[in-house]
């Protein structure tokens, strides 16, 4: 079972090393305003003017899939050979990028002409090196690109943020929170509101009170959509053990709920990993402030050993399957055009 706690802990780390360009630690600091306040209706999942037009009912299901040759056209047919072994009505592709790597880029033009929605994960980096403005331009460059882009995305900054082996570059949940509001409000400045800011700890943060993943919330006005990522962890917890802690914390903000990763490797007893998926589809149908959920597809060749593929697990496959073909799960697509981002306040 120790894969799954490698699985849980290491693969976004693994995902992100993807590829990567170089640093442009020093450069000059400047002044930018703080983003615009939202004050959102209570009761009501919003937006707040950023990213894709939420379905009215239903949620997307999407994947993450690690591919063997990483540049766009690797990864394109990664994602469109799991997606059709999938049923071929996966709305959501994922890619994870280093700090200082460039996006959106060729990967994310190929999924944009295949009429995908997007979400992108960016690393992030030492919180109080961001504060103090040393990567400014780096991060208005990532701005301008991502406005120039011109479609709906999901940005999903340094996810998982509570993990322990986070804590020398997170600082505290307050530098957190500062990095955090330094980064978006270069965003807003350069006008990329077609980027739906997507906070998302672990799950464990909040089944484990002593990683206070609550404290690193950057507040209903900095945040788009809330995130989560769940994993069975060694003890095979259920997946409603794990996703029930965060729901509680979700329930009390107005904000649409994606799962940015979720998967499990073959480690348990026998039709235990097909067991734990079977509870993922009505879990969302019993929560319509989830909108989207996400798989976590890799296979590591290297320490630490893993595969959350299906490949050699009909039975989990089979499972999968029906989640993504299923209508409940494959509500209208937004409209992925410069047009498609919503307006302030937009409710259900």
């Amino acid at each position: 079972m120790a894969a799954v706690f490698a699985l849980a802990l290491l693969a976004p780390a693994v995902a992100a090393c993807d590829s990567g360009s170089g640093d442009r630690a020093g450069e000059t600091a400047s002044a930018v305003p703080p983003p615009p306040t939202v004050t959102p209706r209570k009761g009501a999942v919003q937006t707040t003017g950023r990213g894709p037009e939420l379905p009215e009912k239903g949620a997307w299901v999407g994947a993450w899939v690690k591919p063997q040759f990483h540049n766009a056209t690797g990864r394109a047919a990664a994602w469109d050979d799991f997606n059709r072994a999938a049923g071929g009505q996966l709305a959501i592709a994922h890619m994870f990028h280093e700090w200082n790597e460039p996006f959106p880029a060729g990967t994310e033009r190929a999924f944009q002409a295949q009429g995908k929605l997007q979400m992108i994960s960016w690393q992030g980096t030492d919180t109080r090196s961001t504060v103090s403005g040393v990567y400014d331009n780096l991060i208005r460059q990532r701005a301008q690109d991502v406005k120039a882009f011109g479609v709906p995305v999901l940005l999903r900054y340094r996810w998982e943020m509570d993990r322990p082996n986070l804590a020398a570059s997170m600082h505290s949940p307050e530098d957190y929170v500062a990095a955090w509001k330094h980064v978006r409000a270069i965003f807003t400045e350069v006008g990329a509101t077609n980027a739906a800011w997507t906070w998302c700890p672990h799950a464990d943060g909040f089944a484990e009170p002593e990683r206070r993943a609550a404290d690193y919330y950057p507040g209903d006005d900095q945040v788009d959509w809330l995130c989560t990522d769940v994993y069975p962890s060694p003890e095979w917890n259920s997946f409603s053990n794990r996703m029930d802690h965060f729901m509680a914390f979700a329930k009390k903000h107005p904000r649409p709920v994606v799962i940015g990763e979720f998967g499990l490797t073959q480690d348990g007893r026998p039709g235990q990993r097909a067991e734990w998926m079977r509870e993922v589809g009505p879990y969302l149908k019993k929560h319509p402030q989830i909108k989207a959920v996400i798989y976590f597809a890799a296979k590591q060749t290297e320490k630490p050993l893993y595969d959350s593929t299906f490949g050699n697990d009909p039975e989990s496959a089979a499972v999968f399957r029906e989640l993504a073909t299923d209508p409940y799960f494959n509500p209208p697509m937004p409209d992925l055009s410069a047009s498609g981002v919503p307006s302030p306040a937009r409710t259900e």
